[in-house]
């Protein structure tokens, strides 16, 4: 296989994946923050995270893979307040029900799931670090902040400067920071706050700051420096940034070598999220949709490009995974290795090595699946349902899910083929415009839902499904 590119967002480029230890990889993502049902965005962080898991292990990496659960926070508190049940019930009841979709949806457990609770130790270890570092200072207010300020190269991973940043601040005059840029690392305790949220420590009781608890879980379970870290767009700044400057002040050495962020859902052009309302839960999709073909809805856009959700994408997928099941239906595989010399390999390797190229990897499988058509190969056969086991995806008896399709598989055809088709007129209209960006933009959306379009002659554009 050719070697892996990773798109880093610390470099902002891609680059060649060289881990700190030869064969193995240690890599830490952002989890969930547990106090509701997990959404359709949430599916499309944990998707890109296993696809990564998945095809480090087939390219024959160990990997050490931890995904934390952040189980103390101000929402969580806030709910648990408003339903009447302790924080313990609240997280209890949603990891259980995240585990549930997330199993449904083919997304592998990592290898350690640790929960912010349970490494206040460690978190209180590397505040103390902090403060004889110069980095963490007790505040007026009770609070132990972190100072930004005195922490060379802020802002390194998300490009903003500290200028930028005092330049966009708000005044809080309630404050007792010594900057308003510095970020809490301790909360001091409230009288209006329950019992179990409240630790001792050396500054009085409170409990952590969000960003310190995946610094301190990071460096527990991996160690001060690692590999990969990732997380969706909307933690880079200011979580990530916040993550680096504390675990990097404390050790005072690099922290991640791999910076991976994920790119946002979208609904009517705007990000998928609780705070605007305009988010699908998990199980409501699953409710009308095959998991299967969720699964492959997400993974036909690559990974860090906005996926924009609509029923309409998700019964396109529908049909178009039902035409690699169709092709494997007929045919016995045989049990043999993946042969990874074979071409129809070697350029889905090619497709994932470069920076975990999802959608042209799928090309490559509709590819071999024409080719199944044609020869009826049970090599072939084999070949299709073990490179597509390595992004999840054909794993069942193709009758098992032919079988399991809605008795109206085919009765949105006319709805895509009017989607697709308003597509192209508001193409061909930015075209003549001369607004090539809004064109090029309609052309690598419609990519991206496995739609390639063909401009001919005369101004007239056809389309296909790959």
């Amino acid at each position: 296989m050719i070697n892996l590119k990773i798109y880093n967002t610390l470099a902002r480029e891609k680059q060649t994946f060289i881990p700190m230890e030869p064969g193995k990889v240690r890599m830490y993502v952002c989890g969930m923050t547990i106090y509701d049902y997990c959404h359709i965005g949430h599916a499309r962080m944990m998707m890109a995270f296993d696809v990564v898991y998945r095809w480090l292990k087939a390219s024959g990496y160990q990997v050490t893979y931890v995904r934390n659960i952040t189980d103390i926070d101000d929402k969580i508190i806030k709910r648990a307040v408003e339903n009447g049940e302790s924080i313990s019930q609240l997280t209890t009841r949603f990891i259980s029900l995240m585990n549930e979709d997330i199993h449904a949806l083919g997304i592998l457990p990592p290898d350690h799931e640790p929960r912010a609770t349970a490494y206040v130790p460690q978190m209180l270890e590397l505040i103390k670090e902090l403060e004889k570092n110069g980095l963490a200072y007790k505040a007026s207010d009770g609070d132990v902040n972190f100072s930004v300020r005195n922490f060379p190269g802020y802002g390194k991973l998300s490009g903003k400067s500290l200028d930028d940043l005092r330049a966009g601040e708000r005044v809080d005059v309630n404050t007792g920071k010594h900057d308003p840029l510095d970020f809490v690392l301790w909360k001091a305790s409230k009288e209006s706050e329950p019992q179990e949220v409240k630790w001792p420590s050396a500054w009085g009781n409170g409990r952590p700051g969000w960003h310190i608890e995946c610094s301190a879980m990071a460096c527990a379970l991996l160690g001060e420096q690692f590999d990969i870290h990732g997380g969706g767009a909307d933690l880079q700044f200011p979580h990530h940034e916040n993550e680096i400057a504390q675990s990097e002040g404390a050790s005072k050495r690099p922290f991640v070598n791999y910076w991976i962020h994920n790119g946002f859902v979208r609904v009517d052009n705007e990000k998928m999220s609780k705070s605007l309302g305009n988010f699908f839960t998990i199980r409501d999709v699953l409710k009308k949709y095959d998991a299967e073909v969720v699964r492959f809805f997400i993974l036909r856009a690559h990974y860090r490009s906005p996926l924009n959700y609509s029923d309409i994408h998700l019964d396109d997928a529908k049909v178009a995974l039902a035409r690699l099941y169709t092709a494997a239906k007929d045919v016995m595989s045989d049990e043999l290795a993946l042969d990874w010399s074979e071409p129809h390999a070697v350029r889905f390797a090619h497709a994932m090595n470069d920076d975990f190229n999802t959608p042209l990897a799928i090309a490559v499988l509709f590819d071999l699946s024409s080719q199944v058509n044609k020869t009826k190969s049970a090599k072939l056969v084999r070949q299709l349902k073990a490179l597509a086991g390595t992004i999840g995806i054909l794993q069942r008896p193709p009758q098992d899910f032919l079988q399991a399709r809605s008795a109206d598989e085919d009765s949105h055809a006319e709805d895509i083929e009017t989607w697709v088709q308003s597509q192209i007129a508001t193409r061909s209209a930015a075209k003549k415009m001369k607004n090539f960006a809004d064109a090029d933009r309609i052309r690598i959306e419609l990519l991206s839902q496995g739609i390639i379009l063909e401009d001919k002659p005369g101004g007239l554009t056809e389309w296909r499904r790959i």
